[in-house]
């Protein structure tokens, strides 16, 4: 039996209800003679709201359901085996005996014959709940709806290397969902209308409002290399436009930054140093997120835990955050069983912090496939009766409780709570708060408090938690982040999209995808890899000194695309007495250039001496891999240099007194010829003076500048000169 449909839910004096539903044989004889009938619970309206959970809970036909109420019957033709046939009854109210306001037992019977039982008698049943209520004494219940507007996160560690640092999405699954018709976009359409108070995990937002501009999705396993444009721009512009307007004027209750597994940190990851200021820093973004994407100043002081299990860690944990009202759930944190009724859902739980105990039966009320129409329609009347019970409990003392339903409802299930809440609400038994009113309601002095140990957590929950390893190989990456954006220009162009990278390596998400939490968190720590690997000494190859001075030259690559700074390039000698490298040199690169600093290196003997030149930072932390080259010392000794000396100033001797022969030779010519001529005399030779020349020639091209030792060479674009080629010499 299936009850597909009940109209209307809420009934009031002279209305007739109309129930759809549907009947199937699923035994192997054909059904006869087959009518459906509906049947009101003996004895009146329930009692309680464990009566009303063990009404829901009952198989087969039994004296609590009541006789069938006769002359409202629809008769059905014969069910052969395996078949599925409608139904449809029309009951006015005064037929079915509601007398007092209160909940009724409605079932819905299948009576007729089959193969085996040739007589007649009931086949099955369908039980819902029917709410009768007038209104007249009773305080209306308060009731808070907890909207959630979360999703899995979308984005990879790879981030564009535009100036925006645009996030590379895994996949364009969220263009779907925030279309129309996607789960998002009408979880934002549903909730507009409602008295809700929204919960938004702000890494959502960031990850939408990165759509509204172009942005590359990854190609097929997730390859980053190879990107394809994304499809959903259009659509997280209307999204966004949309969200603004429905949660305008209404509370907004913003979870930290990605929405991190509380339990996890607390159970796995609290020791590892780094990961409660990570959480912390969470909180701080959610705030500014959700303020500037949705113009709404959010609340940032509630924690809520997956299904809003407890103990005394995850508590502890959500008030190291920041928070002073943690969400938790009565299936965790208990109620006495002493208790008649149902408290207000606020009550202090020490340390300041306060427990909004969201209801269980309401919460889960929603749960399973909701496209199915006999499921919905049982969970709403189901919804509708736990709150009018809640009220009737004690119609004098006005209640506040809370509803906090999945993390992720489908839009079938958001819907169903929609027209279950809204149904409510018209009948007058309920009136819809906000979150900021559940929390003043008067704590109820009998109301649990007391938060579960550790071994109380639900053994479910805690397989899905992320591991030590996880939050070690998170602090891991973030230490090696602390030492590269050291040397960077513009800091922020990496420190954001990683920062936000490694709160997602946390994320609740992690535990409906749990083979992709470990392959993300080595993505992030691979990418981050390669940008510090993009900055980098090219090699050397051996080196050849020719004299006691000379000038190294050690290439700095830098492949980022901004510029590098903070930075120190060092040279150490493996044999310092025979070798002194130089000092060391800052190193300020721009970003997609090399640059080539020169180091003015001692020899003070002849062989061979290895060279180490490494990076470091300004704290003296080294800096990526050292490059090791070899240096050949050949200078020569001072006694080689004497005996070149004198022989260079014998040669100049010879070549002065040759000089000075040919010189009087011709003085002596030049006054034979005048002797033997008239002619007057022409005087001495006036010419210039060849030697006088060569030392002019001599002093215009000698003496050039080579260029001071320690020098920097000029910057050079990506395709400028690399490493010095093989067997690089370098003179005096």
């Amino acid at each position: 039996m299936s009850i597909d449909s009940l109209s209307p839910s809420v009934p009031v004096k002279g209305d007739t209800i109309t129930i759809d539903g549907t009947v199937r044989n699923t035994g192997r004889s054909a059904i006869t003679d087959a009518h459906v009938g509906v049947r009101i619970g003996d004895g009146g309206p329930l009692s309680n709201r464990s009566a009303i959970t063990a009404a829901a809970g009952r198989g087969g036909l039994a004296p609590s359901d009541g006789a069938e109420i006769a002359k409202h019957r629809d008769a059905l033709p014969d069910i052969p085996a395996g078949i599925t046939v409608p139904f449809s009854l029309d009951v006015p109210v005064k037929a079915l005996g509601l007398r007092r306001d209160g909940v009724y037992q409605l079932g819905v019977s299948l009576t007729g014959r089959t193969e085996e039982a040739r007589y007649d008698h009931t086949l099955g049943i369908e039980r819902t709940f029917l709410p009768w209520y007038d209104g007249a004494k009773a305080e209306p219940t308060r009731v808070t709806m907890l909207w959630p507007v979360v999703d899995a996160s979308h984005v990879a560690a790879v981030s564009s290397p535009d100036e925006q640092r645009t996030p590379v999405f895994r996949n364009d699954a969220l263009a779907d969902d925030i279309a129309p018709g996607g789960r998002l976009r009408q979880l934002v359409e549903i909730g507009r209308d409602l008295p809700v108070t929204w919960v938004v995990d702000p890494d959502l937002l960031a990850t939408v409002e990165a759509m509204t501009r172009p942005y590359e999705v990854a190609g097929e396993d997730g390859d980053t290399d190879r990107t394809t444009r994304g499809r959903g721009t259009e659509a997280a512009k209307e999204w966004l436009d949309g969200f603004r307007k429905a949660v305008a004027g209404d509370e907004v209750i913003a979870l930290p930054y990605a929405d991190p597994d509380l339990a996890s940190i607390a159970h796995r990851g609290r020791e590892v140093p780094g990961t409660l200021g990570q959480l912390k820093s969470a909180t701080e973004l959610a705030s500014y997120t959700v303020d500037t994407i949705l113009l709404v100043e959010p609340r940032t002081d509630v924690a809520w835990p997956v299904e809003g299990a407890v103990d005394s860690s995850v508590v502890s944990v959500a008030g190291a955050a920041g928070a002073d009202k943690v969400i938790t759930r009565s299936d965790s944190l208990r109620e006495p069983r002493s208790l008649s009724h149902t408290p207000n859902a606020a009550r202090p739980v020490g340390a300041g912090i306060t427990a909004l105990n969201a209801d269980a039966e309401l919460s889960t009320a929603f749960t399973g496939d909701m496209t199915d129409a006999g499921r919905a329609t049982l969970a709403g009347q189901q919804f509708l009766a736990q709150t009018l019970m809640i009220g009737q409990q004690s119609p004098d003392k006005q209640r506040s409780v809370l509803v906090a339903p999945q993390r992720r409802p489908t839009a079938s299930q958001a819907r169903a709570m929609a027209e279950a809440l809204t149904a409510a609400e018209e009948g007058g038994w309920i009136t819809a708060v906000d979150f900021d009113t559940a929390t003043k309601a008067a704590p109820d002095p009998d109301a649990g408090r007391t938060v579960p140990g550790r071994g109380s957590y639900p053994g479910s929950l805690s397989k899905q938690e992320l591991g030590t390893d996880a939050f070690r190989e998170i602090q891991s990456t973030q230490d090696k982040l602390d030492g590269f954006v050291v040397i960077l220009s513009q800091k922020d162009r990496v420190t954001t999209p990683f920062g936000t990278a490694l709160m997602r390596a946390t994320s609740n998400s992690w535990r409906t995808e749990p083979d992709g939490a470990a392959p993300y968190r080595e993505d992030i720590d691979t990418y981050l890899d390669s940008l510090v690997g993009a900055v980098h000494l090219l090699d050397k190859s051996t080196v050849t000194l020719s004299g006691r001075s000379a000038t190294i030259p050690v290439t700095v690559e830098n492949n980022l695309a901004q510029k590098v700074e903070g930075l120190e390039l060092r040279l150490t000698s493996s044999q310092p007495n025979r070798l002194d490298p130089g000092a060391p040199q800052e190193v300020v690169v721009e970003g997609g250039h090399t640059r080539s600093l020169k180091f003015t290196t001692e020899a003070n003997a002849n062989g061979r001496a290895w060279v180490t030149a490494r990076l470091y930072t300004d704290e003296g932390v080294p800096y990526g891999d050292p490059v090791r080259f070899q240096v050949n010392v050949t200078s020569v000794t001072d006694v080689v240099l004497l005996v070149i000396a004198g022989g260079l100033l014998l040669l100049v001797l010879a070549g002065i007194r040759m000089y000075t022969q040919r010189k009087r030779a011709a003085r002596e010519a030049a006054e034979q010829r005048g002797g033997q001529e008239d002619g007057p005399d022409d005087g001495p030779d006036d010419g210039p003076d060849d030697g006088q020349e060569d030392e002019q020639h001599g002093g215009q091209n000698g003496g050039q500048d080579g260029g001071q030792p320690g020098e920097t060479g000029p910057d050079t674009d990506p395709g400028g000169p690399g490493a010095p080629s093989e067997g690089e010499k370098v003179g005096r």
